[in-house]
């Protein structure tokens, strides 16, 4: 498949020279990038080379396409650098099942022919909803094989978590904390956990990264908005842990 750039996509760079102001990068086999100091880093940079030298990989966002591809290191947020590099590992992990059971050799080939309709990870999700896809490319015994080791690689529920910090000073103080969490976390898959005075865990288990991210900041949200409604006092650590 065609993999056009587009504005806003996170993806991963590698730096291949620095002159002056200016990061020059390769995207992939096919692109090139630039990324200027005042996108590398918020406020001054006293050495540019704790952030990027050549040879380094990096995770970028394209912030335009005009005139080239610019790039911006330091808008790329937390969770945006491990989705990539989640899906990168997950590419990776695909490709290399391909290989176990073609070979280096052939499994370049039938890597560039799947490439013509799918991307690999999408090929993959395909194929475990409808495996006969797999006989366009493969022997039955080579398929059969392919969906063994997939049922041995069956992905593992991903977990997040937040901490927050919410308390009351009213003289019924718990039980108001107790009822915006309850409030908050009623009908998803959120669970709170005490920690220490005032102190909690937010956290969500499920298969995909940006369902459960998205529910969790939705969960935190609402506990914000309750807390205020209820004048408590609330805070939350930015960092989602996983």
């Amino acid at each position: 498949m065609v993999h056009e750039l587009v504005e806003g996509q996170i993806v991963l760079c590698m730096v291949e020279k620095i002159m002056g102001t200016t990061v020059f990068c390769k995207i992939g086999t096919d692109n090139e990038g630039t990324l200027i100091t005042s996108e590398i880093s918020p406020g001054r940079i006293r050495n540019l080379r704790d952030y990027v030298i050549p040879g380094k990989k990096i995770v970028c966002k394209v912030l335009s396409l005009k005139n080239g591809v610019h790039l911006s290191l330091r808008r790329v947020k937390q969770g945006e650098r491990k989705e990539l590099l989640d899906r990168l590992k997950k590419e990776k992990s695909y490709n290399a099942i391909i290989r176990t059971v073609l070979g280096k050799e052939e499994s370049k080939k039938t890597l560039k022919e799947i490439d013509k309709d799918y991307y690999i990870i999408d090929f993959f999700e395909t194929i475990k909803a409808d495996p006969k896809i797999l006989n366009k490319y493969f022997t039955i015994k080579e398929a059969d094989k392919i969906l063994k080791i997939l049922e041995t690689k069956k992905d593992k529920p991903k977990e997040l978590k937040q901490i927050l910090k919410l308390s009351s000073k009213s003289p019924t103080g718990i039980n108001t904390v107790k009822e915006i969490i309850q409030k908050a976390c009623e009908g998803t898959k959120c669970d709170v956990s005490y920690i220490a005075a005032g102190k909690y865990s937010l956290g969500i288990v499920g298969s995909d990264f940006k369902t459960i991210k998205t529910e969790l900041h939705h969960v935190a949200d609402k506990i914000e908005d309750l807390a205020k409604k209820h004048s408590c006092e609330f805070s939350i650590d930015k960092k989602i842990k996983s």
